[in-house]
């Protein structure tokens, strides 16, 4: 009668299920992620005491030097925020706004898109400041 040694046998551990596991993970973290669209203007922005940081589920809308108002990396006119973000809050996006603007705007200028920005149903308007993160 001849016993199989045990410690002869070929040992192969299938891997294959750990890697499909690890690719699952890696999609599920990719998918659940919410990413932040900045643009990439050069902007100075405010200081202040008080600052904290703002959500990143937040719109923004960005105030250049020269006055020039951004949302979703496109040039618009004051009186179009309004719209605008009435469609964007009825597609379910968080009524919170932040405003990013350049330290040398004007505070007409800041009043106007803030008072656009609640004008379109806004629960929470901020402004950011160079401590907020970038």
């Amino acid at each position: 009668m001849k016993f199989k040694d045990h410690g002869e046998e070929n040992s192969n551990i299938d891997i294959s299920p750990l890697i499909d596991m690890v690719f699952i993970l890696l999609i599920f973290f990719m998918v659940s992620t919410t990413f932040v669209k900045d643009m990439k203007l050069d902007l100075e922005r405010p200081g202040a005491s008080s600052a904290t940081p703002a959500s990143s589920k937040s719109v923004r809308l960005f105030i250049d030097k020269s006055a020039q108002v951004y949302m979703d990396g496109q040039s618009i006119r004051p009186w179009v925020i309004q719209s605008k973000l009435k469609e964007q809050f009825q597609q379910g996006v968080s009524k919170s706004v932040l405003v990013v603007t350049d330290a040398g705007v004007s505070a007409d200028k800041l009043l106007e898109v803030v008072d656009q920005a609640r004008l379109a149903g806004a629960t929470d308007v901020g402004v950011a400041t160079d401590k907020e993160g970038q």
